[in-house]
Parts: structure tokens; sequence; C-alpha cells
């Protein structure tokens, strides 16, 4: 029995977008919310990790990129 690799899907740009996105369910996963799949494993992350390689969870890019604000005092 082998350990089984995630790929990047269509949906995920780059192994960056797949890490933040499984990350970002797993946190909703911790904060209560109900897994999508019927899971072998009861932690998030793999929980998270079983739902994107089955195509439950998706990773959507916004249509425009907002730019961030920075705070830094004048003297």
């Amino acid at each position: 029995m082998g350990v089984k690799r995630m790929t990047i899907e269509d949906a995920f740009h780059n192994k960056y977008s797949l890490v933040k996105g499984a990350a970002r369910r797993a946190r909703q996963l911790q904060s209560g919310a109900s897994p999508l799949i019927v899971a072998k494993s009861t932690k998030p992350c793999r929980v998270a990790q079983d739902e994107i390689e089955q195509g439950h969870v998706k990773f959507v890019l916004p249509k425009q990129l907002v730019e961030p604000v920075v705070d830094i005092p004048v003297p």
C-alpha cells in the first residue's frame, strides 16, 4: 500500500494554490463545517485533500486583482 500523492487538477493553477485551498478547507472543517465526502480519516487536513482530489472543492481566482493596502505612518 503506497502513499497517494495529490496532483494538480485543472481547478488549481499551481502547487501553492493547491496548498492554500486545502488549508482553507481544513480550517472550515475544524470550525465545524460538514465534510463533503465520507472519509477514512478524521483529520481535517486529510479530509480536505481527499475532497479536493475527488473534485468537491475548487479554487476560484477573483476576476479583479485587489492590491493590498499598507498603512505606514508618515513621520
